[in-house]
């Protein structure tokens, strides 16, 4: 299975600090009615910008963490986690990071004569991106046609299609409807989370949280199931850990010392909540990163 090929084609992005990539197919068939190309996830560089006037694929992105711009068309419009927006071979684009709050960004690129009609029929293409409910069933799809990619199958080209197909089902499903009651409860949402990320270490249970940000525990709970997708503790608890990991890795800090500045009681159990997030101790998560 053609994963990670060098060098990288000239349309990927180099202002990454992490990225994961798979690579089926760069040049597919015109008369084909779906194909999925090529994606992945990565960590995008304080100093990321894409400037694109045309693209030789359609392509979907879905930011899961930090905030940056981007430009459809000529309109500029904010990215934060939750947004997914797509462009074809004939739409002018530019993303750009924020330097402040770095993004994560799950993409598919993908061909044939099914695609444009595809993609509309998700409620994307229309010009501007859509903000999602329920993020994390999307990251498992994107997931899942990550790891089926890297599968070594004469299989695998047709169910990252089919895979392809139901994240486009699953992105109209989870598109949010905007209305006054939702575009409020959607602003608390965003206001305590934009707290919890700015403030994320002197956190140590999510009743802290509502208190600081005049809401009740359960309420702030609700408003994460409902447009998070995840518990509000598991968002902050994974916040903590994105800090934990960008110390680790970026600036070498030994797993015990950042543990003693989270405010963990020692590193073991530091190494305990870090495995809870990433399925992976500390220590490991060093080790892949030299090798």
């Amino acid at each position: 299975m053609p994963l990670n090929p060098k060098p990288d084609p000239e349309f990927v992005s180099v202002q990454v600090s992490e990225a994961r990539r798979y690579y089926l197919d760069l040049k597919p068939s015109n008369e084909a009615g779906l194909t999925v190309v090529c994606g992945g996830v990565e960590k995008v560089r304080s100093d990321y910008e894409i400037n694109r006037d045309q693209f030789p694929y359609f392509g979907i992105e879905m930011v899961t963490e930090g905030r940056g711009e981007l430009v459809l068309d000529g309109n500029l419009f904010p990215l934060s986690p939750g947004m997914v927006f797509a462009y074809g071979p004939r739409t002018p684009h530019q993303i750009r990071n924020l330097p402040a709050d770095r993004m994560r960004k799950h993409y598919i690129d993908f061909a044939g004569t099914q695609a444009e009609q595809l993609v509309r029929g998700s409620g994307l293409l229309d010009g501007k991106p859509l903000r999602l409910t329920r993020m994390h069933e999307l990251v498992e799809i994107f997931d899942l046609i990550d790891r089926e990619a890297r599968a070594d199958s004469d299989t695998v080209a047709e169910i990252c299609e089919h895979l392809l197909r139901l994240l486009l089902v699953k992105i109209r499903q989870c598109s949010l409807a905007e209305g006054p009651a939702t575009t409020r409860a959607f602003a608390t949402y965003e206001r305590i989370r934009r707290h919890i990320e700015a403030h994320s270490l002197r956190f140590h249970t999510i009743e802290e949280v509502a208190l600081e940000c005049d809401v009740t525990p359960i309420h702030l709970s609700r408003l994460f199931r409902r447009f998070g997708g995840v518990g509000a503790y598991r968002f902050l608890l994974r916040t903590k850990m994105n800090h934990a990991a960008a110390l680790l890795l970026e600036e070498n800090l030994l797993i015990k010392d950042v543990a003693e500045r989270l405010n963990f009681a020692d590193a073991f159990q530091f190494s305990r909540a870090f495995k809870r997030v990433y399925g992976i101790p500390p220590k490991q998560l060093i080790e892949s990163s030299l090798s």
